[in-house]
């Protein structure tokens, strides 16, 4: 089996801590035959207020193109990027995603808008279902909002907020009441030409993804990673095979892989 892993994270990201090379390391030891090194970048920072500093893309190239070198024949290493709020500044977008060696940009959303507070969603206290549902109302209108665009290749972890709500505050949120935002996002997603991302949030959320799935294939979507989201060596690859599985059961056929922008399927 061709196991991918195209969410991770290294030192350049804000809350990673490991160079690509032990990252790699770590694939390997996981039975990955592809890693994409994602790292993060959002137009905006933990309080909403625009970015300061461009993306380091020189450190991104040099630890890329050591650990691609160092792992020649053994593990593919794609560069990649997690773009942060790309519908909030299109003109910087562009500048930021302006290199000829980029292979995969990852579309999020981490933030909510001004008009809601602007903070990350990770500082958020969920303290009750309404708040929640709130959240929830301007994370999936940010999205539809994010989806034609062409400043991504796949719409990164839709279910983002339930892993702060459910997981970590105990609430019991569903997506249910969203049913119609999403087939409208996911056929947008879908007719544009975009990929989605499963993301296993290290082997912690794969099971919640099937309504998703089953929604996007029902609009119509057939271009789908599959990501970790590690920051961590010991988290590469976690529910990667899981994720396969659940992939087959919801109909897919294929996984994607990214060179310079352009998808390419590879069967599950």
């Amino acid at each position: 089996m061709y196991y991918t892993d195209y969410h991770t994270h290294t030192r350049l990201s804000p809350d990673g801590e490991f160079p690509l090379l032990q990252m790699a390391e770590a694939a390997l030891a996981a039975g990955l035959s592809e890693l994409c090194v994602t790292d993060h970048y959002d137009l905006v920072d933990l309080d909403g207020r625009p970015a300061a500093e461009p993306y380091p893309w020189a450190s991104a190239l040099e630890q890329w193109r050591e650990a691609a070198e160092r792992c020649r024949g053994r593990l593919t290493i794609r560069l990649g990027l997690e773009f942060g709020s790309a519908d909030r500044c299109p003109d910087r977008a562009r500048e930021t995603l302006d290199q000829p060696e980029l292979d995969f940009v990852i579309g999020s959303l981490h933030n909510l808008t001004p008009e809601a507070g602007a903070k990350d969603f990770y500082f958020v206290d969920y303290c009750s279902p309404q708040v929640c549902y709130a959240c929830l109302d301007d994370y999936f209108a940010q999205m539809l909002r994010l989806a034609p665009l062409p400043d991504y290749d796949a719409m990164g972890h839709i279910i983002y907020p339930l892993r702060y709500m459910n997981m970590r505050d105990g609430q019991k949120v569903s997506l249910d009441r969203y049913e119609e935002q999403l087939r409208a996002i996911l056929r947008t997603v879908a007719q544009t030409g975009h990929a989605i991302e499963l993301n296993t949030y290290n082997g912690r959320t794969v099971a919640d993804w099937l309504p998703v799935l089953k929604l996007y294939k029902e609009m119509g979507g057939e271009l789908i990673t599959v990501g970790s989201d590690a920051h961590h060596t010991d988290n590469v690859g976690k529910g990667v095979p899981e994720a396969y599985a659940l992939l087959a059961q919801a109909g897919f056929r294929y996984v994607t892989l990214y060179e310079k922008r352009r998808p390419s399927p590879v069967k599950l």
